[in-house]
């Protein structure tokens, strides 16, 4: 444990920057869960809701920082691959 104040205020901090961003990680990982078994399942109309939801998601854990932009985009690139292949 740290002694001084400064560094005990530090530890908080992360703290809660942790469980910020795992519960925000969580999320988007669900979501995108979720639209993986409405796409197995081959549900187009569930699909196509989800996986808007999703990209959502995708987009709130980029920006809070919680995943890179390249990371947001190559999911939501392969997450769109899934779902024209449903389509057709």
């Amino acid at each position: 444990m740290p002694n001084i104040k400064s560094a005990i205020k530090r530890v908080n901090v992360i703290e809660k920057k942790t469980l910020r961003n795992n519960m925000i990680k969580s999320g988007y990982k669900s979501a995108v869960k979720k639209f993986e078994q409405a796409v197995e399942a081959g549900n187009k109309d569930e699909a196509t809701k989800l996986f808007s939801d999703a990209t959502k998601k995708i987009d709130q854990a980029c920006t809070k920082g919680v995943i890179v932009k390249n990371t947001a985009a190559r999911k939501k690139s392969n997450m769109a691959k899934k779902l024209n292949t449903l389509a057709k």
